[in-house]
């Protein structure tokens, strides 16, 4: 908490005076973290102290995200200033909690970037890059106020990382090992993610740390309704898990498409969803410790896999969408989500799945242009389905296709660009099959090797 203190009074955040008067004074609490290593060691203790600023008005102290207004803070519980206990703090910076303080830091360091010679990019306003010509010399993402610094060479991160430490007066971690929950091994072969420490809270925290396994997260044939009776369960257990469970798929997409589904029922919660959400832990049991395996690669080339299954949902008749993006080796971009029309036909279900996955290939594509890897060739993206092929490669009216939302027909202008090209592959080689549908041990076991998820192994093949 002193430590705390001492920052605030260092970064000139406030000045103490004489309350105003007809002014709202607005409250602060302070929050307490213990911060822990991967093996469950202890880090560090940090206190913060945060503004309640849920009690901020539109249109007084809170204007556009930005701190136009004066803004008075009473003092904390601990450090009042002895005989001046009946003044307030005016904020002449953004403090946690407030409105206005993501606005306020972006802005900061967003100024400073700029200021080092960092380009940002405008698909994704978060990452920033450096380059001289046509080398990319550093790259910078935040995530709040976490960065993450890759480069081409060693000094020069080490260079950015001195300048950024003594500007912001952050902690250098070093080479990642952990972050936001994920564990990252890296070595010269490749980069392993995955989330096993996340996992086994999961499982301590739902008592099934010693539950027996299952050999897929969702039973085949399976087919869950809203309108089915059966007992409610605890809505707040049930939406937890569901919660956890939603985290663990940035590293697990083998889950992805028993979350999505349990996540649609998320109103009408009861004994039968809660059992499917238990049987998703049940897996993760037994496979724990997997995760997502990228191997070097000396060509980055990227690929989508784009599938769906066929009028899936029992309550609406809707189908599912799911793709995959490949980049050199291993799956990093997947989606798994249901479609918002009702298809008439496999080929127009088909067809809504390729439009989720052109949008993101176009994306990705100009991703990687700030990232100086151009894509030049258009992006494959392979279907398994002969006639939304077609459809996309051939302009013509069809009877058959004239009710199709004309959002959809997108893919032709991709197509017509040469910014993307459908191709068509066999359904046993469809990596999407596993974001769409339930399947069969084989199968899905069969696929979770192709997209790279896996145990990790230390100097093995996993």
């Amino acid at each position: 908490m002193e430590a705390e203190m001492e920052m605030i009074h260092k970064n000139d955040t406030w000045e103490l005076v004489d309350k105003p008067v007809n002014r709202k004074i607005i409250g602060v609490k302070w929050v307490f973290r213990t911060k822990n290593n991967i093996d469950g060691s202890l880090n560090k203790h940090k206190a913060r102290l945060l503004v309640k600023g849920y009690s901020q008005q539109q249109g007084s102290v809170f204007l556009n995200g930005f701190l136009k207004e004066e803004i008075f803070i009473e003092q904390p519980e601990g450090f009042k200033v002895a005989g001046e206990e009946h003044k307030v703090y005016k904020l002449k910076k953004a403090l946690y909690g407030l409105k206005q303080a993501p606005r306020a830091w972006y802005d900061r360091i967003d100024a400073y970037l700029s200021n080092l010679g960092f380009e940002k990019s405008i698909s994704k306003p978060t990452l920033y890059v450096k380059k001289a010509e046509k080398e990319t010399l550093l790259i910078v993402s935040l995530y709040v106020d976490n960065l993450l610094v890759t480069g081409c060479k060693g000094e020069l991160i080490e260079d950015f990382k001195k300048q950024i430490v003594d500007v912001f007066k952050m902690t250098d971690l070093g080479l990642m090992t952990y972050f936001l929950g994920m564990e990252v091994n890296q070595n010269e072969h490749g980069i392993f993610i995955n989330q096993q420490a996340f996992a086994q809270k999961v499982l301590s925290k739902f008592n099934m740390s010693k539950c027996k396994h299952v050999s897929t997260p969702v039973a085949l044939g399976e087919k869950l309704s809203s309108t089915s009776e059966h007992d409610r369960v605890d809505e707040k257990e049930y939406r937890s898990l569901v919660g956890c469970l939603l985290y663990l798929t940035a590293t697990r997409p083998d889950i992805l498409y028993a979350v999505s589904l349990l996540s649609r029922f998320m109103h009408c919660y009861n004994v039968t969803y809660f059992k499917a959400a238990k049987r998703v832990l049940r897996f993760v049991k037994g496979t724990l410790g997997y995760g997502v395996k990228f191997e070097r690669a000396k060509e980055l080339k990227l690929v989508s896999y784009s599938d769906s299954d066929w009028a899936g949902s029992v309550d609406d008749m809707k189908s599912t969408s799911g793709y995959f993006f490949t980049l050199g080796s291993g799956v990093f971009s997947w989606s798994s989500k249901k479609q918002q029309t009702v298809a008439q036909s496999i080929a127009e279900v088909e067809y809504i799945a390729d439009a989720g996955a052109v949008n993101q290939a176009i994306w990705l594509r100009k991703l990687l242009y700030d990232l100086n890897e151009e894509q030049v060739e258009a992006t494959e993206i392979k279907v398994d389905n002969q006639s939304a092929v077609a459809i996309a490669k051939n302009p013509m009216f069809h009877g058959k296709t004239k009710h199709f939302k004309i959002k959809y027909h997108f893919v032709r202008e991709a197509e017509l660009s040469k910014e993307i090209n459908l191709v068509h592959c066999c359904s046993e080689v469809q990596l999407a099959d596993i974001l769409t549908k339930p399947l069969a041990a084989t199968k899905f076991e069969y696929l979770n090797k192709q997209i790279g998820v896996c145990c990790f192994v230390a100097k093995e093949e996993c």
